[in-house]
């Protein structure tokens, strides 16, 4: 195998593993998000709760609902973990830190939030900030690996993430703290899912990918 084949195979691993990786943390979190409120004991809806409540006990209690918090807290730590390593294998490829760093921060933030339950301040509060921010900014800076149209979509997801942040106080009076949370979280998760989807329809020949350059 000479050095142009090995290079081809090891992109195209690189590719399919960080495309499974984000696709599969996507999923996992939203379906987590789902069961975690199906399963909650008490009182819940997704314009008053928060979505980290799932995983933390709720004022007055001091017993997070089960098996809420463990679906919730075990699913964010391993898809926390999953989108580094993801991260990992897309700097390989794409040698792009203004993409990879965002994301790799997104993951952390994910990681952060499963081991520190909404009830742990202010852990919990940092790690939320950090994952909101980064899911932000990387859905937008990777506009930089992605093709048109894909990288329009993209940005309007990263940007619809920092709007509703950023604005939270305004808009949580109509959507409520647990609905304009959603409108914050959920396009990063949309974002996860078509970035891994992506990576994992990139086929042929590294030469197709404009954006690497083999050292």
């Amino acid at each position: 195998m000479n050095l142009d084949e090995i290079l081809q195979t090891d992109i195209r691993s690189s590719l399919r593993k960080s495309g499974l990786l984000f696709f599969l943390a996507g999923f996992m979190i939203m379906m987590a998000i789902i069961t975690g409120e199906i399963y909650f004991k008490k009182a819940y809806n997704t314009r008053d709760n928060y979505i980290s409540e799932l995983g933390a006990p709720v004022a007055p209690e001091n017993i997070a609902s089960e098996p809420s918090a463990t679906i919730f807290n075990y699913t964010m730590i391993i898809s926390g973990l999953m989108i580094m390593i993801a991260t990992f294998f897309m700097q390989k490829v794409f040698k792009m830190l203004i993409t990879t760093i965002p994301a790799g921060l997104f993951g952390f933030g994910i990681l952060g939030v499963g081991i520190f339950p909404g009830n742990i301040a202010p852990w919990h509060g940092i790690f939320a900030i950090v994952l909101f921010i980064a899911g932000g900014i990387g859905a937008i800076t990777s506009f930089k690996i992605v093709s048109s149209p894909l990288k329009y979509l993209f940005i309007f997801l990263g940007i619809l993430t920092l709007i509703f942040l950023f604005g939270f106080k305004y808009f949580a009076p109509s959507l409520g703290v647990g609905g304009t949370e959603r409108w914050v979280f959920y396009p990063t998760l949309f974002w996860l899912t078509g970035l891994g989807s992506y990576l994992l329809g990139i086929k042929d020949e590294y030469k197709h990918i404009s954006h690497v350059k083999p050292d």
